[in-house]
């Protein structure tokens, strides 16, 4: 699979840089009011089965196709909310489907799950490059995903679709989210905090943060499972959680205003373990979230990403 993106990697511009400074605190208050209700909403409704589709190797390919169709960040990070909440979302209507023709016919029940779970791995790659289209649509000053780019991805990883059938899985994808894609991905809420912390007169270098909180989100896309294994464990005091733990701390996990803060964070603890402390005060006194959880995270990634002990509060 890297051998066939590396063959077809697109040659278009690369998207423009971030510029921090430019909202007005009027317009950057209200647009973080929004973003906090909507991470509560979002959480308030939240499957029990979210997240089941982040598995690193699914995200893995998101970040390497969105590299390939030069993409940038906000992209391929919103692209794996949208398939996660799509792929949900469409087993549960097909699940549901195959309850319903039990009432209706005699058909095997196990044949019909069976021969729909058949169809879903069939038809994965094709609508995990929809996503990606989609995303890509949703940011205008990124380089749009073409039908022809991703039909001939598709043919070199050796599916065959025709153009149609392509239409077909991006309207799929929409119609069964109920054309509501443009909820914000954990690296919204990263630039928008960023963007906070630079108001309230932050003395690190947004752009450096920046550019760290990218690659420190990446780390934790790519190993969220063991991440947050390990920080519900510590949250617990258990070795093995039960069930219901489980259950019950997949908010946690989902928390995209809590892992935001967490990631930047450990940025600026990588960045400069001297005043990293003001940035865990700020982004307290921004979100509301307490020191103690966003600090317990931090230190849970920084495990994971330079295998040393996370920093404590002074």
């Amino acid at each position: 699979m890297n051998r066939i993106l590396a063959r077809a990697k697109a040659r278009v511009p690369a998207p423009p840089g971030t510029i921090f400074g430019v909202l007005s605190s009027d317009i950057l208050e209200d647009v973080l009011i929004d973003l906090a209700k909507e991470n509560e909403q979002c959480l308030s409704h939240l499957s029990e089965y979210a997240g089941c589709f982040k598995d690193p190797k699914i995200i893995e390919l998101v970040f390497l196709l969105a590299e390939l169709w030069c993409q940038d960040s906000s992209t391929k990070y919103q692209a794996v909310e949208i398939l996660d909440r799509f792929m949900i979302s469409h087993v549960e209507k097909l699940y549901s489907s195959t309850a319903e023709s039990r009432k209706n016919t005699e058909t095997s029940p196990a044949k019909t799950w069976s021969s729909l779970k058949a169809d879903l791995c069939d038809t994965f790659m094709l609508r995990l490059a929809s996503c990606i289209q989609i995303a890509s649509k949703l940011h205008f000053h990124c380089h749009v995903v073409d039908n022809n780019t991703v039909l001939q991805f598709l043919k070199s990883a050796g599916y065959k679709y025709l153009k149609e059938e392509l239409l077909r899985s991006e309207l799929t994808v929409l119609k069964t989210l109920e054309f509501r894609m443009n909820l914000a991905s954990p690296f919204t809420y990263v630039e928008m905090l960023l963007e906070v912390l630079g108001h309230n007169g932050c003395s690190v270098s947004l752009k450096d943060l920046r550019d760290m909180s990218v690659k420190v989100l990446d780390l934790v896309y790519l190993l969220k499972n063991p991440i947050y294994d390990m920080l519900l464990k510590a949250t617990v005091e258990l070795s093995t959680p039960s069930d219901l733990q489980r259950a019950k701390f997949v908010s946690v996990k989902e928390d995209q205003m809590l892992l935001a803060s967490g990631v930047i964070v450990t940025s600026a603890f990588i960045l400069n373990q001297v005043s990293w402390n003001q940035v865990l005060d700020h982004l307290n006194g921004i979100t509301g979230i307490t020191a103690d959880s966003i600090l317990e995270l931090s230190s849970v990634i920084l495990k994971h990403s330079v295998r040393a002990a996370g920093p404590s509060k002074q």
